[in-house]
């Protein structure tokens, strides 16, 4: 019986010894993520839009 406590007391050890490496960890470079800025599409369409109003009611 003091033979197999023993040889898992041994055997545990050695698990443990082994569960690690010496090489470096490997860091990963972050992500960087940048925004573009939006084009003036957002506002060019309205005002095409308010001109050809503005033309369709002048022409009447």
């Amino acid at each position: 019986m003091k033979k197999l406590v023993l040889a898992a007391a041994f055997t545990a050890a050695a698990s443990t010894a082994f569960a690690g490496s010496l090489a470096e960890p490997v860091v990963e470079a972050p992500v960087i993520v940048e925004e573009t800025q939006g084009s003036s599409d957002g506002i060019l369409l309205p005002l095409v839009l308010l001109a050809l109003v503005a033309a369709a009611v002048a022409a009447n």
